[in-house]
């Protein structure tokens, strides 16, 4: 191997003992066994588990904070498509990096507070009340409120996360309308059946067809289009529902409830 595919072939080894030991269990010898080599050679590249152990964490680090990050970057979507893509980006790096993530929410060793993930999780937390507060503002709800919920969401589906992790019984798509259901609608208004209403298979298709539509009738039309499209994918939730919403209920559906709501309010 050259240099630097044997560094690769180490991270790799280590990062799947971190994930199934975790870092005190693992020992500089059984990685050296592990990957057929001595143990001056772990050394020579990482000097110890220590620098081995910080490489693999740094690298899921930043996987994972593209994926959350890139989630909320687009405010201008509708608040309900921006927790759905948070749902599906942290399941999705679960599902594609289960070994990755095992070693993330395990306990690590006393190194930089900064590379942690519970400093990821207050990174994402952040992002997420900066939306909410610009959300409970066209709400007329108080912005005190909006750190508490931030923390609210991201913990409810990390936790939600780790556990699926170890019980992937349920599909990704399946798992995250789940959590959406939760977090839009509150326990009081849970749909019986859930689904995702932007970012699952079924609206992605929804939106294709739509646009292939687009595309024909401007084309039957000689290039120009009479007849646009009524409502894009980030209309007020008129797009790939499972059921249709009355408009009487359209509007209770699709925000949130005032802070001093009793539950007969929200019934």
């Amino acid at each position: 191997m050259t240099s630097y595919q044997r560094r690769e072939q180490l991270i790799e080894i280590g990062r799947a003992l971190f994930a199934s030991k975790g870092f005190e269990a693992v020992s500089v010898e059984e990685i050296a066994a592990s990957a057929k080599v001595s143990k001056p050679i772990v050394y020579e590249h990482f000097g110890g588990k220590e620098g081995l152990y910080a490489v693999v964490v740094d690298r899921e680090m930043r996987a994972l904070t593209d994926a959350l990050i890139g989630s909320l970057s687009d405010t201008e979507a509708h608040p309900r498509q921006i927790v759905e893509r948070a749902a599906l980006a942290l399941l999705t790096y679960i599902e594609e990096n289960p070994e990755g993530f095992q070693v993330l929410v395990r306990d690590s060793p006393s190194t930089d507070p900064t590379g942690s993930f519970s400093s990821l999780l207050g990174d994402v937390s952040s992002k997420v009340e900066q939306i909410l507060v610009e959300w409970f503002k066209r709400q007329h709800l108080p912005v005190k409120s909006a750190p508490y919920y931030a923390q609210m969401l991201v913990g409810m589906t990390v936790f939600t996360g780790q556990y699926w992790a170890d019980r992937p019984k349920l599909g990704k798509e399946q798992l995250a309308a789940l959590i959406v259901n939760l977090a839009w609608h509150g326990l009081s208004r849970l749909e019986a059946k859930p689904e995702l209403r932007y970012e699952g298979a079924k609206a992605k298709r929804a939106r294709e067809a739509a646009e292939k539509a687009a595309q024909k009738t401007k084309h039957d039309n000689g290039g120009e289009q009479r007849n646009p499209p009524a409502a894009d994918a980030n209309s007020a939730d008129t797009t790939a529902t499972a059921e249709p919403i009355p408009p009487a209920a359209a509007n209770q559906a699709d925000s949130v409830p005032p802070e001093n709501a009793t539950p007969e309010d929200a019934a």
